[in-house]
């Protein structure tokens, strides 16, 4: 029984990879790594611990991650022109957490994006920040239901005085307005987190915004969506030193003990990759998404956004209410080998949750297999074909992404 159960999980573990590499990938929270990267993976680092800094570890037998951490430190300081780095979280949630559980009292006001306007889970209620304070506002917003209302937002930073105000989001089109709310933010002595999760490749690659610079506190992210990494976290900052080892202690003890080891030794290597191509991947993560938005609308797809050019990020979002609803479509796309997420927009009532209007689309891990704008228009075809004209083409869809297994921007060889 054992052993048969070994050799079902074995199969499955083949077949996914077979499948989901003849898959067109628009989910927008998800990258592949390279192959050197996914070697690494499985190191001896898999089956050991470090707790603490590096030369400062609770565990012996740390030299080798000792170098490894402090070379990815570095590399990340460098990339984002931060102060400080703390490269430990094993994931964005965790180090939002390990942030929020610092700075955020009992009852404290948070001023953070709306859930249909964008904000991931972890700002909210029912997430990370709920576990801290219940007294959680949201930004108001422009008729478009995905911009800040800058104007308004000083406003009630002025009549609130949050503690907190966290902005940056799930739902990310456009860069957020941060120079303005930063300045209101500070007057009245908040402390501004910036959740980079979604774009902190576009950041590290120059093409979206620089949020340090341009007034928040604290970067938080996840490392494998837009940029090339495993799936951990990473907090930034140019925080006092006193004030970042508060942080610190967030980081460890506070949400992370030992922090796998092994993603943190290919995080290294992806690292280096990001500092080598990742200026040249977030220029053609951004042409594409700008490419896949407008063939979409000349297919005759509701694209969002159109009235601010649709998007400046590597998300793209359609509203498909008109073809079933969000996860109707997504069902429908899955089984013609194109993975995408159902999703809110800012019009639908919280009750729709479970099919929403909106798919949430993202150009950045076709990108990273080599497809360009030639590729983002077939891929608007297929959507067509797929959701108006009710075509089967799952196994078009798979032979056109069988072009496309080189992972590029990376130091594979040929």
């Amino acid at each position: 029984m054992t052993e048969s159960r070994f050799q079902e999980i074995e199969r499955i573990i083949i077949e996914q990879n077979n499948w989901r590499s003849s898959c067109v990938n628009l989910i927008a929270s998800e990258n592949v790594i390279s192959k050197k990267v996914a070697a690494a993976l499985s190191s001896d680092f898999s089956h050991r611990y470090a707790e603490g800094h590096p030369g400062k570890r609770y565990y012996q037998g740390t030299s080798k991650i000792d170098s490894i951490e402090s070379m990815l430190t570095e590399d990340i300081k460098t990339i984002f022109g931060s102060v400080h780095a703390d490269v430990r979280p094993i994931s964005g949630t965790v180090a939002n957490e390990s942030v929020f559980s610092k700075l955020v009292g009992y009852n404290d006001i948070v001023l953070v994006n709306s859930t249909p306007g964008g904000g991931h889970i972890s700002h909210h209620r029912y997430g990370s920040m709920g576990k801290f304070t219940h007294n959680i506002l949201t930004f108001p917003l422009m008729p478009d239901g995905y911009r800040v209302n800058v104007e308004a937002t000083v406003k009630l930073i002025n009549t609130v005085s949050p503690k907190i105000v966290v902005m940056g989001k799930s739902l990310f089109l456009h860069p957020e307005p941060v120079v303005e709310v930063s300045e209101a933010a500070h007057r009245i002595g908040a402390t501004v987190i910036y959740d980079a999760a979604h774009v902190l490749g576009l950041i590290g690659g120059g093409y979206f915004q620089a949020p340090l610079k341009e007034g928040a506190d604290i970067v938080t992210a996840s490392l494998h969506k837009t940029f090339f990494g495993t799936q951990r976290g990473v907090v930034l900052s140019n925080l006092e030193d006193k004030e970042w080892r508060k942080i610190d202690r967030g980081v460890f003890p506070g949400s992370t003990s030992n922090h796998h080891l092994n993603t943190l030794a290919a995080m290294g290597l992806a690292a280096c990759e990001f500092l080598a191509f990742g200026k040249q991947y977030a220029k053609a993560v951004t042409e594409n998404s700008k490419s896949l938005a407008l063939a979409l609308a000349e297919e005759g797809f509701d694209v969002e956004g159109k009235e601010f050019g649709y998007t400046m990020s590597h998300q793209v979002v359609v509203n498909v209410a008109r073809f079933g609803g969000g996860a109707f479509s997504a069902r429908k796309l899955e089984q013609n080998n194109i993975i995408s997420n159902f999703n809110l927009l800012p019009s639908d009532p919280l009750k729709i949750v479970d099919n929403p209007s909106g798919i949430r689309l993202g150009t950045q891990e076709m990108t990273r297999v080599g497809m360009s704008a030639k590729e983002m228009k077939t891929i608007a075809a297929f959507f067509r074909r797929i959701l108006m004209n009710d075509e089967n083409i799952s196994g078009e869809v798979a032979e056109f992404r069988k072009q496309y297994q080189k992972i590029c921007y990376s130091f594979d060889e040929e």
